[in-house]
């Protein structure tokens, strides 16, 4: 982001005071308060989507997020002279969730239940995006799995990270597809009655983690919308879930902590249980780590793969002793 990307603000209603760099973007101090620019690279459908859902959560008051700026004309986005897009948000000057502290982990749980609450629009609203499928999303992931493994058993000579990463490959290519196997006969075999019930569709948040939960003098903020998406809520429960239990060496009772608070603000339904079950169960870690070696130089590979990698397989016991203890029984009841 440059210095003329700020001259857009003048197409705006707002009195900027000053400006400042943050984390890819500019922090403007305005008469509206603090605001921030930030380059979008989204289409125009999906911005409308994030506006919409914004002007729900907004509406409905149980959460603080960011909403979107439109132009003095009316426009979500606007583009500088080089056609990259931009677009304006309310922002909230605070820090980071902290992932250490199980307060803060709770209350980011909480915080979400609430969010879920106020993340549904009508189903029969236009322009609404095809339900996102978990299971087409675990085939390309297998496909590229099974693509990296290909490549690395041709590959010559190899670095200390690639033998390990090929000798723990079986292991995780196994798991991810008696994942994908058992999600598709479960969910091809029932009705899932936890979502669009009463003619609503429910949406997700997309990537709801701690960098995206920032608490200020005024509270908690939630913000970067960008990647919401109709799918079941439970893929932000996962993903939330899995980036703390990762960081508590998966602790049975932080997990059923977390658990318990976000079913006291909004149960749990059977259906979502199991697709809980199941996408914490998927290798996903091991994918990310495999499919960016192999979309990356192969030249030289940062000493912080070779930690991941490490990481990932000596928590792969505690994983799934977490998902015996937590989960019992669920597989019989997916097949049941």
């Amino acid at each position: 982001m440059n210095d003329r990307s700020v001259e857009l603000l003048e197409q705006y209603e707002v009195e900027v005071h000053g400006t400042r760099k943050g984390r890819g973007a500019i922090l403007c101090d305005t008469d509206r308060g603090t605001l921030i620019l930030k380059e979008y690279t989204g289409n125009a459908g999906r911005i409308a989507l994030q506006n919409l859902l914004l002007q729900e959560i907004a509406r409905r008051g149980q959460v603080r997020a960011e909403t979107i700026i439109p132009t003095r004309e009316g426009e979500l986005l606007t583009q500088d002279m080089d056609g990259t897009k931009y677009l304006l948000k309310t922002w909230s000057d605070g820090r980071e969730c902290n992932i250490y502290d199980k307060g803060e982990c709770a209350e980011a749980v909480r915080l979400l239940a609430r969010l879920h609450g106020c993340m549904e629009l009508p189903a029969d609203t236009p322009g609404l995006p095809e339900r996102f499928s978990q299971e087409r999303e675990y085939e390309k992931h297998n496909r590229e799995l099974k693509r990296v493994k290909k490549y690395l058993q041709q590959r010559g000579q190899k670095t200390w990270f690639e033998i390990c990463l090929l000798n723990d490959f079986d292991f995780f290519l196994e798991q991810a597809l008696t994942v994908t196997e058992e999600w598709q006969a479960y969910s091809s075999s029932c009705q899932n009655l936890d979502q669009e019930a009463g003619g609503f569709r429910d949406f997700c948040h997309g990537d709801y983690q701690y960098h995206n939960i920032l608490r200020g003098r005024e509270g908690w903020f939630l913000v970067n919308f960008e990647k919401c998406l109709p799918d079941n809520p439970i893929r932000d429960v996962y993903l939330l879930m899995r980036k703390f239990l990762e960081k508590g060496n998966w602790s049975v009772a932080l997990g059923r902590e977390l658990l318990e608070t976000y079913g006291k603000e909004r149960p749990i339904g059977a259906y979502s249980w199991i697709d809980l079950y199941y996408r914490l169960s998927y290798p996903e870690k091991f994918w990310k780590i495999a499919n960016f070696y192999y979309n990356s130089g192969k030249a030289w590979i940062p000493g912080r793969n070779q930690e991941k990698l490490e990481k990932l397989v000596a928590q792969e016991k505690d994983k799934q002793s977490f998902l015996d203890v937590v989960f019992r029984d669920v597989t019989r009841r997916a097949h049941g």
